[in-house]
């Protein structure tokens, strides 16, 4: 089912959880033992991250270096068939720009269709660590906007291939991301949101925020995109502090403010489980804030770490 049918079936905020792939060499197994208690909460979909390639450098020997391209927590396409065979849970695979040609994009887009994946979410994705800037692949996309229109134009059954005889249409719910505190690398929010109203007009069905800890920031958000005429569901994303670096590593990493209320008291903390625990109490009442609001439903950044989440959807849900 598609992501938007789910809201318009809702009666009440929904809980939706967006997972990382387990690193390359781990069993699946790891990843439903983190699935496992989340299910109590009925999630009616679950993202599935992908991650791009990295370099890495290994010794070739006569003191040299020899370059190797690796990815680290492969999967992504698997992990979703096998969410759905398991817990019949829809499952929403991302997209990405970087690492892939326009035809390996249509390749993997066409996999899951025919793995019965109604959803994607396309985002353009990360610079390689290495690189200052983001490189799309050679024969790739360079924005997130180019690569939601090629998933378009296979829901209207356009393929690269224009010989094609009466080809298929896909019929993918696409999401996008939304940045409430605006893209590291836009100049300002007046030109991110005419971007992001650029990937609506294009055929965008919902966007996902970027993690916020100050809701006056989303509901600004949600109010500029309405009255720029962007009517599609907002859904926040959501993250609990788990460890007291966080408080500086997450600004760094993500480009976000933290309110001096949570950062002075994960400050004080003596341990990661007294942060902890800040986090899980602050995301509680984020999230009773945003049902109140009305929010279609509260996505949860889970990073691998369940309990925390368990606890929040446990008082919530």
């Amino acid at each position: 089912m598609k992501v938007t049918e789910h809201f318009k079936n809702a009666d009440k905020t929904l809980f939706t959880i967006e997972i990382l792939p387990p690193l390359k060499g781990q069993g699946i197994e790891s990843l439903f033992n983190h699935l496992d208690p989340l299910m109590e909460f009925n999630p009616p979909f679950i993202d599935v991250t992908y991650h791009r390639e990295e370099y890495v450098y290994r010794n070739a020997g006569n003191g040299l270096l020899e370059k190797k391209t690796t990815r680290k927590r492969p999967g992504t396409v698997g992990i979703c068939a096998a969410i759905q065979n398991k817990y019949n849970v829809d499952t929403v695979p991302h997209i990405i720009c970087g690492g892939f040609s326009i035809e390996e994009t249509e390749n993997a887009l066409i996999d899951l269709n025919f793995l019965g994946i109604d959803n994607v979410l396309v985002i353009r994705g990360d610079a390689i660590k290495s690189e200052a800037r983001f490189q799309p692949d050679p024969d790739g996309h360079i924005y997130a906007l180019d690569l939601l229109e090629q998933v378009v134009s296979m829901n209207k059954g356009q393929y690269i291939d224009d010989d094609l005889q009466n080809p298929f249409p896909t019929d993918f719910c696409i999401g996008v991301a939304g940045y409430p505190e605006k893209h590291f690398e836009a100049p300002n929010i007046k030109s991110d949101l005419k971007f992001l109203k650029q990937k609506v007009e294009a055929g965008a069905d919902y966007i996902v925020t970027q993690m916020f800890f100050d809701n006056s920031k989303y509901f600004e958000f949600v109010e500029t995109c309405r009255s720029e005429g962007i009517e599609i569901p907002i859904i926040p994303g959501l993250k609990p502090i788990t460890t007291k670096k966080q408080i500086t590593a997450l600004p760094s990493i993500f480009h976000i403010d933290l309110p001096e209320d949570l950062s002075d008291e994960v400050e004080k903390c003596k341990d990661n489980v007294a942060a902890r625990q800040v986090g899980v109490e602050w995301c509680i009442k984020q999230s009773k804030e945003l049902m109140e609001f009305g929010v279609p439903c509260l996505h949860y950044y889970s990073m691998g770490k369940a309990e925390p989440v368990y606890q929040i959807a446990k008082a919530l849900f």
